[in-house]
């Protein structure tokens, strides 16, 4: 058998279902690449394996019920845990243990999720970076701000590990690390409890190594019955590139890999276009940019008001770059977004893909930086749905992908589209 680190959240299920796998002899195949993998990853804040080992014991004896039954599971750490110290990747909050947990660790729970430990985020989610290396090559960034729960993933240690996205922080660390990653639409995951930065942008997203996963994740999540419904994935897509006004921003490979993508999949049959996004829509990089600064002044006010020296630069900087734009930019901002998410239905077709660039090129060398959300903060000021597939390496060696968006309301066309175009390019993301 495979070892069980490597399997897939729906193959781990499977052989345990068949009685080949328990939840324990997971885990402890979980745990053992951790033990191998770690110092070089660097992917995890805390653990408890001793309550893991117990409640995976519990869930063995129980039967295993729920969607998540057995499936150890690893959450960024501005996810609020009664059970684990939540910290933010910030000096302010060393050591400090929340009383309740979020909304999103309660539904795991539910699940029957075994919720292993916390992973590294950067500071509240914003700039400044952890510890966390590439798994692919550890002189080079995995992204951020998800960028433990990536790696994690990517390095087979867990089959299942949540992020958020404010820009790009799911999107951006998936395709750095080589890993599905997927980003609901806005709001699909309750953020109930996790640290926020930015009200109407955060969004909780996560990891996993199959296409099948991710109905079984995405539904689990947010608490429903079943899996998430996916289309038909044996008819053609229409699929759209769209480049957006920053495509010139991109290393050459990666707008080379997306294009070649989008001519196989036309040549297999997919009805394709490509779109210039109408004005105003390329102002909503602006917008992106207003909002993003802004609402962090709520967000963290506690942490500026009482804390301010042990915030780090970046945030500092960005905290003073909201108190600049003010009240009128920020509703204008706003309203734009919102008028941009209305009309969008005007020109995109509910059963249309979009495919564009997930990030710049390969993950940047060096630590000290994170890489570019500028080909995600658009899909996430839109609020739709976002999925990345890694499709191959580029001439550094690290991983070069690609990045599906749907309309809000037509994931089923979403993870159809992308479970036929990863059998047309002949991926192995399933099982």
């Amino acid at each position: 058998m495979t070892d069980p680190a490597q399997l897939s959240l729906s193959a781990a299920q499977r052989a345990m279902e068949s009685g080949d796998l328990t939840a324990a002899a997971l885990l402890e195949a979980c745990l053992e690449r951790i033990d191998a993998r770690e110092p070089d990853v660097l992917a995890w804040v805390t653990m408890d394996r001793e309550a893991a080992r117990a409640k995976a014991k519990a869930l063995d004896a129980a039967g295993r019920s729920g969607a998540l039954g057995g499936i150890p599971v690893g959450l960024k750490d501005i996810i609020e845990t009664a059970d684990f110290g939540t910290e933010y990747n910030s000096v302010i909050y060393k050591g400090y243990r929340p009383p309740v947990d979020a909304a999103v660790v309660s539904t795991i729970k539910n699940a029957g999720g075994n919720i292993l430990g916390k992973t590294v985020t950067t500071t509240f989610a914003h700039r400044n970076p952890g510890p966390t290396r590439n798994p692919h090559n550890p002189g080079h960034s995995p992204g951020g701000s998800s960028s433990g729960s990536a790696a994690a993933v990517a390095d087979g240690m867990i089959p299942l590990a949540l992020g958020t996205q404010t820009g790009g922080s799911v999107l951006r660390p998936g395709a750095y690390c080589g890993v599905l990653a997927y980003k609901p639409a806005f709001d699909a995951i309750n953020f109930g409890g996790t640290k926020q930065i930015s009200a109407t942008l955060d969004t909780l997203g996560f990891y996993v190594r199959s296409l099948d996963d991710i109905p079984i994740a995405g539904a689990a999540l947010q608490g429903l019955r079943g899996t998430l419904p996916v289309g038909d994935d044996t008819a053609a897509p229409k699929i759209t590139l769209i480049r957006t006004t920053s495509w010139a921003q991109a290393d050459q490979p990666a707008r080379d890999l997306v294009e070649e993508v989008f001519g196989k999949l036309g040549n297999a049959g997919a009805q394709t276009r490509e779109l210039d996004l109408p004005a105003p829509y390329p102002d909503l990089f602006d917008a992106h940019t207003v909002i993003g600064a802004v609402e962090p002044l709520s967000a963290i006010a506690w942490e500026i008001e009482n804390h301010w020296d042990d915030i780090p630069a970046p945030t500092r900087e960005l905290v003073e770059e909201g108190r600049g734009y003010g009240l009128q930019k920020y509703v204008e901002a706003t309203a734009l977004a919102e008028a941009c998410r209305r009309r969008l239905h005007d020109i995109i077709d509910p059963d249309e893909i979009i495919i564009t660039l997930p990030a710049p090129g390969e993950a940047p060398e060096g630590l000290s930086h994170t890489g570019s959300a500028e080909f995600n903060r658009l899909w996430t000021l839109l609020h739709v749905p976002c999925l990345h597939i890694p499709v191959d390496k580029g001439p550094k060696g690290l991983p070069l992908g690609i990045q599906l968006a749907s309309l809000r309301g037509s994931e089923a066309s979403l993870l159809a589209a992308a479970r036929w175009s990863a059998g047309k390019l002949g991926l192995d993301l399933f099982g």
